[in-house]
């Protein structure tokens, strides 16, 4: 199966799953949710359950310092190696990853005990893979050839609570998140690559390649929905602060804002339109078994700001069944490069309510 047809796989195997299930209650309505790419985005009535299932695709393609491209042959002979002066290390980079692709599954579970507190729990897991190309020697732009790493696993575990604090007559809804994320992701994953030399060890991957954060974090966010006859819109913030370090570093803090618009072409059809915006921090520290002349083993290059555009929908199709779709790509790219570059995410969900 390529990379491009995994996500429509997924989507008609989920579907597939679902069609069993006919009757539209006339209390469900696709326009009361948000995108199936925002988290946490609604609380529930005392003693319901939700389960969810997510799928998210994302593919990534050549490489970007600051807000302009950088070719491989540009990275290889200007851009210096951090690792320079220690043994085998070369004055400049001299391995490019040239494209990335990520599937991430996502299982949550929310319960409401009381009116006013809704818990949830996330878990993750998580199958990427990184080409690259490696360059012959100490300088010059020679290819000595191509190789491909990759890592899956179980990613980190969440646990969040979602406190409703205000609601009005005119169907707007305001509530907070708070949590943790637990460092059930492993960050000593290893693969076998090309060195300039022709030499084929098996190190620890670079920070990317990594399955979790190695450390404990905490979650913080406010979000704001309003549903009305015409349509639904939102706002949401959500933060994660990394606490204390592991193997050495801890990876840089996350910021996220986002809103969104969604418009009813029935009761159980709607598509949606949203804006998200994130700032990602460098690492701070340093593995010091991540040694290697390539730009994702600097801790410096890691993290930058992104703004995103995305369109969604999302379907009713029996009573309390729920799924979504939502593609997100780039509007502007501001990378603590050279690093790769997202250039698209496709997410599809589940939901059950009960």
């Amino acid at each position: 199966m390529t990379r491009l047809t995994k996500p429509f796989a997924y989507a008609k195997a989920l579907t597939c799953a679902v069609l069993f299930c006919t009757s539209i209650s006339a209390s469900d309505r696709a326009i009361d949710h948000a995108p199936i790419g925002v988290m946490a985005d609604h609380t529930h009535d005392k003693g319901e359950w939700m389960l969810s299932y997510r799928v998210m695709q994302m593919e990534m393609q050549g490489s970007r310092d600051g807000t302009s491209s950088i070719s491989p042959e540009e990275t290889v002979t200007s851009v210096a190696n951090p690792f320079a002066g220690q043994p085998g290390q070369p004055p400049t980079l001299r391995v490019v990853p040239t494209e990335m692709s990520m599937t991430m599954h996502m299982f949550g579970v929310m319960y409401a005990p009381s009116e006013r507190v809704t818990l949830m729990a996330m878990v993750n897991v998580i199958d990427q893979e990184m080409d690259h190309t490696t360059f012959i020697g100490g300088m010059g732009t020679t290819e000595l050839g191509t190789f491909t790493t990759s890592s899956d696993g179980l990613g980190d575990t969440r646990f969040s609570a979602l406190t409703r604090l205000a609601e009005w007559d005119n169907g707007g809804r305001l509530h907070s998140l708070f949590g943790v994320s637990i460092p059930t992701g492993d960050i000593e994953q290893t693969d076998q690559i090309l060195t300039p030399m022709g030499t084929t060890p098996s190190p620890r991957l670079p920070y990317p390649m990594q399955l979790g954060s190695g450390t404990w974090d905490l979650l913080s966010g406010l979000t704001y929905v309003r549903n009305t006859d015409r349509g639904s819109y939102g706002g949401q913030w959500q933060s994660t602060f990394r606490l204390g370090s592991n193997e050495g570093y801890r990876l840089g803090n996350e910021h996220k804002l986002t809103t969104w618009y969604a418009w009813p072409f029935a009761r159980q059809l709607s598509v949606s339109g949203r804006l998200a915006y994130m700032h990602r921090g460098q690492i701070r520290g340093a593995d010091p078994a991540i040694v290697a002349p390539v730009q994702t083993a600097d801790p410096d290059n890691q993290g930058g700001d992104v703004l995103e555009v995305g369109i969604g929908a999302n379907t009713i199709l029996a009573h309390r069944h729920r799924i979504g779709l939502e593609l997100m790509l780039p509007l502007v790219r501001d990378l603590n490069g050279p690093q790769l570059e997202t250039d698209w995410s496709l997410s599809l969900g589940y939901q059950l309510a009960f």
